[in-house]
């Protein structure tokens, strides 16, 4: 199960899935930030929204 998630991820859809499904939890998290003003979830949603760029730059820059 979790090789054929690795494959899929190092696909240009995967990277854009993944990107898609980091980017609303990023929004998840900045929402609950908001609310609690606790820089805990200030840095998983700064987390989450690294990831989602990184993916989301693989998916264009990716050859395949």
């Amino acid at each position: 199960m979790l090789e054929k998630l690795d494959k899929f991820h190092k696909t240009r859809r995967g990277h854009a899935v993944f990107g898609v499904v980091e980017l609303a939890m990023c929004y998840g998290f900045v929402g609950w930030a908001i609310d609690t003003g606790n820089l805990l979830w200030w840095a998983a949603a700064g987390f989450l929204l690294l990831g989602a760029v990184q993916n989301f730059v693989q998916a264009i820059w990716r050859r395949k």
